[in-house]
């Protein structure tokens, strides 16, 4: 089930929490000392840490600047559609390739993963 709670703050911010499963999702809005204003997504996952026999709370953070918006919205809008549907966004094929990404995984160490993407880009060339 998710919950959705907004917070307006006495600076003239945006807060909006979302329950959603295990764990939750912050959007707020914030701004530059120039009053340029971004956006912070901060997905939060409550953990035991068995060492310390006590819980604590995991956060990735990704900061979302004004200019950025559109193709972000795109890309995300994109990528549920897929999900939801199946369909390819009619553009698929014609958006630049993403570069390879180097991540650490506990169980297998250091990868650098190449987006499915760009293999399916490749294996149309060959039909």
């Amino acid at each position: 089930m998710m919950e959705e709670k907004e917070m307006n703050g006495n600076n003239g911010g945006f807060s909006k929490a979302v329950k959603a499963g295990k764990r939750t999702y912050f959007f707020d809005v914030k701004a530059t000392r120039n009053d340029e204003k971004y956006i912070t997504i901060t997905e939060s996952k409550r953990r035991f840490d068995e060492n310390a026999n006590q819980f604590f709370y995991e956060k990735h953070k990704i900061f979302l600047y004004k200019e950025d918006f559109e193709k972000v919205t795109k890309g995300l809008n994109d990528a549920i559609n897929f999900v939801e549907t199946g369909v390819l966004p009619a553009d698929y094929y014609d958006e630049p390739e993403p570069t390879p990404r180097r991540y650490n995984s506990p169980e297998d160490g250091n990868h650098t993963e190449v987006d499915s993407a760009i293999d399916k880009w490749f294996d149309s060339l060959d039909k």
